[in-house]
């Protein structure tokens, strides 16, 4: 700072000492006279050495001022002479902060210390102020100079120091040497060097330095080896990339404080990061170095694949190393899916024209599952795992759907029932959401199997059981190995239902085109409910408890009555009926079925009979079983009419030799009997017309219609071997009561016995085979045969014999006849054309007019419930009914309705 010469500068004295205050560099000046401030600007410049040069002893004014004034002034008399400022030494400590200025006598002030105290003298610089020391004759100017040495330090000489030892060491680094250094003295080297602000040299040093090695020395070093195998070159430069690592983390910690200082608060990337570049684009990114580093790690792929050796370690360490040099996505994983895709397809090709259907599935979920866990142990990326399945899927699965969906070969492993490789093969198909291309060959499979069952005209009997295991068998692969798909539940049903409807005109069911399986399935039903649980066939009854053992955990002590055994086979075989669309033949040879266990006693239990009629009512509505129910009703008032009979001939004390029992039907509910010309023995005549006029009697104006063809009877018969109770049919019990009488040795020929019994031929010769070639024979035919003939003659069975003494006999009454089965059939088929007729008049009633095809495809709809119509049937109706004048043809190929 500078100050005129002629201004007197101003400084309050402190009472600090000079070495505790603020240590100002600049001096404070206070305000002057105009001729002070016109000296000043006069003035020279002075430093404080100069000033110091030349200053004067100062003298102590006798103003007689007071010790304690806090101003002295020195003589403005004394100049000092200029010195030059080159050469300036620092000065001492004692002579810091001194103000010198000049007084009239020429003495020099020494502001830096306290005024004399309680009268004493004041010196300055040792001598004595005395009273008069004016303090605004300060020092004019004040010069404050650095008070350390310059040192002899050079900052450049250092760093080329430094920078020598870790260039030394960076050379043993890149040698994979020892460094000889102490790691802590280059660290605090370049710990030091950063903090004097040289961090951007070091790392620009540090980088070309690096860059010179990868590009001379690493880089080449590598490219030597190109020429050989592409896996000996992998493992050339993994074990390159191994030590590259090394040398990495040795130069990190050297470093560190320039990677954590300097790079980190940078926009450049750590030293970390830069290593991982360096190598990457200038040693693995070299033109023929990464194709071959690729190729090699793709070919341990193929190794594995074509199931050799496996450097497993080899190929973990180069997945490793491409996911660090962050070239996995960009190298490795694009040229590893080309590779695969390119085997897979040969793969798929080659097995699939090599295979059966069963083995290409099984190959190819081993395939797949192979690729997914080779993922899994080599840490491949999961965007390889997602496109590698995709290509699986697209080659394996979708390329090859028409192939795995064939109907021969699905086929095939449906008639094997192969539920492991059905399921196999929809999981496969169900990766690509295709497990529903499997519905036209399992939908054409079902319908051709069971038309084929349908249709088998030599094995009728066993049709609701083979349908029942196809039904059972279907159910458990669908869900089992179908995984229960809705659309392939759809197609199972419609399946069913489509072939169980199928109709032709045939032997069996007499030229009608009647429902051969609504028929069958009524006899099954009468089968179980006559014969109970001993008439399941062992094959339903075994995959029953098998099923029923899954459903209750696989329980060991698993078992089933006889009532839940009969339940379960009732509800499979309404399941069956459920597709049957022509009702009307089920119902009518169930009712005749049903009205022949009732009226003969011969269902195993009431709880089934009223168990099923339940379930027919469920799912056909009350008006279907409207008659059934009727014809149990009728059988529970003819109990209470036989109790009243009863108590009637005891109260008249009217015995009878006979224990008659009468069942009174209703004629609309039960089904239609033929009357059968019969001679009634006379004891069982006059107990029939004693009941007749019993109940004439009670209910005047009914008429009694007698059915002796439904009639059974239970005869006491002495035999040789001992005495039996023999049940059997009213024709058998007439025929038998002729030997009554007759001697052991004595025969009947077969021309009495017509002539004695009444019956027609038939009839005869159907109960004389029941009696005399059945398995039990209370007659004996001579000669011996099968068939009944007009010479045969019939003697009394002296070797009959049962373990019980109650035998039934009666088995030929329950077997349908030819005839009997014929005019069912027949008596249906009239009805549908009736209800076909009666459907014809109430469309055209309701629509008025109304075209052919139209009116085709209401009456069908109309009468499908009951039984889907041919259209060739549908055709007559409506001729007849024009014929009739019920409806008339118009021009249009129309019909109008006659009012």
């Amino acid at each position: 700072m500078q100050s005129s010469p002629a201004q007197p500068a101003r400084a309050k004295p402190d009472s600090t000492p000079p070495s505790t205050d603020r240590k100002r560099k600049r001096a404070i000046r206070q305000p002057s006279s105009d001729k002070q401030q016109q000296q000043q600007s006069l003035a020279k410049q002075q430093t404080i050495q100069e000033l110091f040069s030349t200053q004067h002893k100062p003298t102590v004014s006798s103003n007689g001022l007071s010790p304690d004034s806090k101003r002295l002034r020195r003589d403005h008399s004394a100049s000092p002479a200029p010195q030059s400022r080159a050469g300036s030494l620092p000065l001492p400590a004692e002579d810091m902060y001194t103000f010198t200025s000049k007084s009239a006598n020429g003495d020099v002030v020494d502001l830096t210390k306290s005024p004399p105290r309680n009268g004493q003298v004041r010196r300055l610089n040792g001598v004595k102020t005395g009273q008069n020391f004016n303090p605004h004759a300060g020092a004019k100017k004040l010069v404050v100079k650095n008070l350390k040495k310059e040192s002899s330090w050079d900052a450049n000489k250092y760093f080329e120091q430094i920078w020598a030892q870790l260039d030394k060491a960076l050379d043993v680094i890149f040698r994979n040497g020892p460094v000889s250094y102490s790691m802590e003295d280059l660290y605090r080297g370049v710990e030091n060097l950063c903090r004097q602000g040289r961090a951007e040299e070091v790392y620009g040093r540090l980088y070309s330095r690096w860059v010179d090695f990868a590009r001379n020395e690493a880089q080449p070093a590598l490219e030597k080896k190109v020429e050989m195998d592409k896996v000996d070159v992998l493992r050339a430069v993994l074990a390159a990339w191994a030590s590259w690592k090394q040398q990495v983390t040795t130069i990190r910690h050297i470093f560190y404080y320039m990677d954590r200082s300097y790079l980190l608060q940078s926009s450049k990337n750590s030293l970390e990061t830069t290593g991982v570049q360096l190598f990457r684009d200038m040693v693995f990114k070299s033109p023929n170095l990464a194709t071959q580093v690729t190729d090699g790690a793709c070919e341990l792929i193929s190794a594995d694949r074509m199931e050799q050796d496996l450097d497993r370690t080899t190929l973990r360490q180069a997945i490793n190393m491409f996911h660090e040099l962050a070239t996995y996505t960009s190298n490795f994983e694009p040229r590893m899916l080309a590779l695969s895709q390119s085997y897979i397809t040969d793969w798929s090709e080659r097995t699939s024209a090599e295979s059966k259907l069963p083995d290409y599935v099984k190959s190819s979920v081993h395939f797949m599952k192979k690729e997914v866990d080779r993922c899994d142990l080599f840490g491949l990326d999961q965007t390889t795992r997602r496109d590698l399945l995709t290509l699986l899927e697209e080659h394996l699965v979708v390329r090859k759907q028409d192939y795995l969906t064939s109907e021969a070969d699905v086929a095939a492993l449906l008639d094997e029932n192969a539920v492991g490789e059905l399921d196999q093969l929809y999981t496969l198909l169900q990766r690509r959401r295709l497990g529903s291309k499997l519905r036209p060959a399992f939908g054409k499979w079902v319908e051709n199997t069971g038309t084929n069952i349908i249709f088998d005209e030599k094995a009728q009997e066993e049709m609701v059981g083979r349908l029942l295991l196809l039904k059972r068998r279907l159910d458990n692969i669908w869900r089992v190995s179908f995984h229960r798909n809705d659309e392939l539940g759809h197609e199972l049903r419609e399946s069913f239902e489509k072939f169980i409807n199928k109709t032709k005109k045939a032997d069996s069911t007499w030229g009608t085109d009647n429902s051969k399986p609504g028929e069958m399935i009524a006899k099954y039903v009468d089968q179980l409910l006559r014969g109970g649980a001993r008439a399941i066939p062992a094959a339903l009854t075994t995959a029953n408890r098998e099923d029923a053992a899954k459903d209750e955990d696989e329980n060991e002590d698993y078992a089933v009555d006889e009532d839940t055994e009969i339940n379960v086979q009732l509800d499979q075989v309404l399941d069956l009926f459920r597709f049957v669309h022509g009702k009307a033949v089920f119902e009518a040879f169930y009712k005749k079925d049903l009205a022949r266990r009732l009226l003969m006693g011969r269902s195993a239990s009431a709880d089934a009979e009223r168990s099923m009629l339940a379930r027919l009512k469920t799912e056909c509505g009350a008006g279907f079983t409207q008659n059934l129910e009727q014809m149990f009703k009728d059988v529970e008032l003819a109990r209470e009419e036989m109790a009243s009979y009863k108590a009637r001939l005891e109260e008249r004390q009217e015995k009878s030799k006979l224990d008659l029992s009468v069942n009174i039907l209703s004629a609309a509910a039960w089904p239609t009997y033929a009357d059968v010309p019969v001679i009634i023995p006379a004891d069982i005549k006059n107990a029939i017309d004693g009941f007749e006029r019993h109940y004439k009697q009670k209910h005047s104006g009914r008429k009694l219609d007698w059915k002796h063809s439904l009639a059974h009877c239970q005869l006491r018969a002495t035999f040789p071997k001992g005495a039996k109770e023999i049940v059997v049919s009213s024709f058998q019990a007439i025929i038998l009561l002729l030997f009554n009488g007759v001697g052991k040795e004595e025969d009947l020929t077969y021309e009495h016995i017509k002539t004695e019994s009444g019956l027609p031929e038939k009839e005869v010769k159907r109960t004389l085979q029941s009696l005399a070639c059945a398995k039990l024979r209370p007659l004996t035919k001579h000669p011996r045969g099968r068939d009944i003939n007009d010479t045969d003659t019939f003697t009394v069975n002296l070797a009959f014999g049962h373990e019980k003494y109650r035998v039934k006999i009666n088995q030929v009454q329950l077997k349908e006849t030819k005839e009997e089965n014929k005019e069912t059939h027949e008596r249906v088929a009239a009805d549908r054309n009736f209800e076909c007729q009666a459907a014809i008049v109430r469309i055209m009633k309701s629509r008025k007019t109304i075209g052919h095809s139209e009116l085709v495809a209401e009456v069908i709809k109309a009468t499908r419930s009951r039984g889907a119509m041919q259209v060739a049937d549908i055709k007559k109706n409506i001729d007849r009914l024009i014929e009739k004048d019920y409806m008339e043809r118009e021009e249009g190929n129309t019909y109008s309705y006659i009012a």
